[in-house]
């Protein structure tokens, strides 16, 4: 496929490093020509320096016979208008953009249409991160949730420890202990490697597990691997910015909600947008205004500024201070794994949120939903079975006859908005939506081609 992204900013460059091994024909266009000339030692890829919406830019990227324009530049405006020229000069027939603004976003029946501005797919980065949040909220003790098939199933990844009834015993015990849930425990991460699961396998404290299961059953199958947290009623969040401020409109419906703003315009219009959230103008890491908001009372510290390092270290002093659960929005993939091996509870990068639900939007299969799993190593996926038995790899053949790459798993079948969790013994049907796990994303390629019917149907 060839593609064409524009900026060379993180979300940009992760793309391009996630699409490039499929030897797909990557081009980045950037105005930041210092930029690029450091990409060049570090990504084997076509660079152009220019502004993307202009029409001899794109031309010079091969926009004439390009299959996709990947606009996610620092300026929704420039995204849209590239998107417009994709379409209207060079006839481009997929186009995607990243659209952060809320006062477009809500608009977006009305403004991104084939007669308007012809975006075929718009990504959000504030509303993935609201609702990535959101469900952590909802699923006290949860690492990552994961939804498919419009919600019916999510994988879930959850620290086994002291307390569940399954920590050191055998994952087969589960049938037992639940004998009336269907789930499937789909990989295990132990000291950050993999380990493939196995009916005997012992689950072992501080392993991390990831669990396919009906949504209406999560907390039932996390009570197996920790003692459930009671349901969190109080939340204070950092940052008024688009995440904070949507984040504490969705959260107080239901929760008890405090913001801390540090800039004193902002937080006087926070006063106004929001109607049950308490908003403070005021510094995180002022330990006397913490100590008079009772921090230590605080169920969830939500850390959501620009600025990672003030988010690190807000988020570390009021864990010191009592806070239960702290969860920081991180943009240097650096951090990630430096951060979570301490005190933090929860880091997200905005990045990986992105990626995920670009890379449904890419695959050629008909890979409808991605998302990034364990720090960006794994991936789980819903593909849609097409074809028959003289056209697919998996159509009317059982899972065990199904030959998968290594460390990928098939949880869950929904046929018919039904879910089946899936064992050896389940047939694929002519589209069911397949969800799966892969342990190493670089596989998932490999599934594409698994999926994708043959040219020579009947």
């Amino acid at each position: 496929m060839k593609i064409i992204i524009l900026g060379a900013g993180q979300v940009g460059v992760t793309l391009a490093e996630n699409l490039i091994y499929k030897n797909n024909d990557i081009t980045i266009v950037d105005i930041n020509n210092e930029r690029l000339r450091k990409l060049q030692d570090k990504l084997d890829l076509r660079f152009i320096n220019g502004h993307g919406a202009y029409p001899v830019i794109l031309r010079e990227a091969g926009a004439e016979d390009s299959d996709m324009l990947i606009a996610v530049t620092n300026s929704d405006e420039i995204n849209m208008i590239a998107c417009q020229v994709a379409y209207s000069i060079f006839h481009m027939p997929n186009k995607i953009a990243r659209i952060r603004a809320s006062e477009y976003f809500k608009e977006t029946k009305k403004l991104f249409t084939s007669n308007h501005i012809p975006i075929d797919y718009i990504i959000s980065p504030e509303h993935l991160i609201i609702d990535y949040i959101y469900k952590l909220i909802q699923y006290p003790g949860a690492l990552q949730v994961v939804n498919f098939a419009s919600g019916k199933v999510s994988i879930v990844a959850a620290k086994a420890y002291y307390g569940g009834s399954l920590v050191g015993n055998s994952i087969s015990d589960i049938r037992k202990h639940l004998p009336h849930i269907d789930t499937r425990i789909a990989a295990i991460f132990r000291q950050d490697k993999p380990i493939r699961p196995q009916g005997s396998t012992i689950i072992e404290s501080g392993d991390e597990i990831f669990f396919v299961v009906a949504t209406e059953y999560i907390r039932d199958v996390m009570s197996e691997l920790q003692r459930l947290e009671k349901p969190y009623k109080r939340i204070m969040i950092v940052g008024g910015g688009n995440i904070g401020a949507g984040l504490a409109k969705q959260l107080e419906k239901c929760y008890s909600v405090k913001l801390i703003e540090h800039n004193y315009k902002r937080a006087i219009e926070l006063t106004k947008i929001l109607h049950n959230t308490i908003v403070f103008y005021g510094d995180a890491s002022d330990q006397e205004l913490l100590a008079e908001e009772h921090i230590e009372q605080i169920d969830v510290f939500i850390a959501l500024t620009n600025d990672d390092e003030a988010n690190i270290m807000s988020a570390m002093l009021t864990k010191k201070m009592g806070a239960k659960k702290v969860i920081v929005l991180i943009q240097r993939s650096a951090y990630i794994d430096l951060v979570e091996c301490g005190v933090i509870d929860i880091a997200i990068s905005p990045q990986q949120v992105t990626i995920s639900s670009l890379l449904g939007h890419i695959h050629k299969a008909d890979i409808i939903n991605v998302s990034y799993l364990h720090k960006g190593i794994a991936e789980a996926i819903e593909v849609i079975a097409h074809g028959n038995k003289n056209t697919s790899k998996v159509v009317g053949k059982k899972i065990s006859e199904i030959k998968l790459p290594p460390g990928t798993i098939i949880g869950a079948i929904i046929r018919n908005n039904e879910v089946i969790i899936a064992n050896s013994y389940h047939i694929i049907k002519e589209d069911d939506h397949i969800i799966m796990f892969i342990t190493d994303k670089k596989h998932i390629y490999d599934v594409e081609k698994i999926f994708q019917p043959s040219i020579f149907s009947l």
